[in-house]
């Protein structure tokens, strides 16, 4: 374990050797809170859309299935006569020239995973930028009327509609402390400010009541598919022979190892750092077994895993009573775009 591993565990822990760090973490909580305010009061500017902006962020570090959130938003919204588009800063890549359009064939290098698993899966412009206004404009240029900011709840430079923050009910927010002390990259206040909180998964912590509005999401696995040629299987019968080799690079892959087991996968898992760069010795194993990954690391290995490798697709899953409050408020935006224009 490394020492990054090993400080994130802790902090979700609340383990003690983390506690010297409270006076650094209030300070980093000051710090956010003040750049906030420099926002909010107009003395940093904001790029502001003629379309509506719905911002998916969260306030920890590590996953909490923000990208499976992305994903449902658009289809929704596209099922509903909207035309959406999705910024992303294209976190562990470095593009020739930003707003860099993403497509399923561009190289994670210059877009990072996230992207190119969105643009996979949704079919919706996907624009990488870390100057997310910049970003936001070109999707709005190529014809977009909503634009989604993945991961752009810190990113202020970009002012927004509706902001849902998505909290891992299983990890909820550790130890409650902000950066280096615990994992929060801003003060668990800022819940009361936003539109919702989503929790992934049932366990909903106690700081989500925090927040005016709480809503339980589940994600579900779909099927299987094969990275050697993008074959599509169902879930069942499983279509490798266990056990397997688990793979994941994500903010929590213990979580998806816990998918895998409740689906009846057994074997070895092998967790790596979120975004972690894999190569072909990454997937050398010494006893040779099927490979199975997240969806999102799968767009990393198609060219590096042996042919025997699979990747489970997850969709999110959210009640109707969510669908209904965002129907409502994007209707009512509409309305008060029609009034700032009668």
């Amino acid at each position: 374990m490394s020492l990054g591993e090993r400080w994130l565990k802790g902090a979700y822990a609340g383990s003690p050797w983390l506690w010297p760090l409270a006076p650094l973490g209030a300070l980093y909580a000051r710090i956010m809170q003040a750049r906030a305010r420099a926002y909010a009061d107009g003395r940093k500017p904001r790029t502001t859309l003629s379309v509506p902006v719905i911002v998916v962020g969260n306030i920890t570090l590590g996953g909490t299935g923000k990208s499976p959130l992305v994903a449902w938003l658009v289809r929704w919204l596209a099922a509903r006569g909207y035309t959406p588009g999705i910024v992303t800063r294209g976190y562990g890549g470095k593009a020739p020239h930003y707003p860099l359009m993403v497509t399923p064939q561009t190289p994670t290098t210059q877009s990072g995973d996230e992207p190119v698993m969105l643009a996979q899966q949704t079919g919706v412009p996907v624009v990488a930028d870390p100057e997310r206004g910049r970003g936001a404009k070109a999707l709005v240029a190529m014809g977009c009327d909503i634009v989604v900011s993945d991961d752009g709840l810190q990113h202020l430079a970009l002012d927004r509609d509706i902001e849902l923050v998505v909290i891992d009910g299983a990890r909820g927010l550790g130890n409650g402390r902000c950066l280096p002390a615990g994992p929060l990259r801003e003060p668990a206040s800022r819940l009361a400010t936003v539109d919702r909180v989503i929790v992934n998964g049932d366990d909903a912590s106690r700081e989500s009541g925090k927040a005016p509005q709480a809503t339980t999401m589940r994600l579900r696995p779909i099927g299987w598919w094969r990275l050697a040629d993008g074959e599509r299987l169902p879930l069942a019968p499983l279509p490798f022979a266990l056990p397997v080799h688990g793979v994941a690079g994500i903010g929590n892959p213990g979580r998806f190892f816990a998918t895998l087991e409740a689906l009846g996968v057994q074997g070895q898992w092998h967790a790596f750092a979120d975004h972690h760069a894999f190569g072909a010795e990454d997937l050398h194993f010494a006893e040779p077994r099927p490979i199975v990954m997240t969806a999102k690391d799968a767009v990393k290995c198609q060219k590096a895993v042996p042919a025997d490798s699979w990747a489970l697709d997850v969709e999110a899953v959210l009640p109707s009573e969510f669908e209904e409050w965002l129907a409502t408020r994007l209707s009512a935006l509409a309305r008060d775009e029609e009034n700032d224009h009668g």
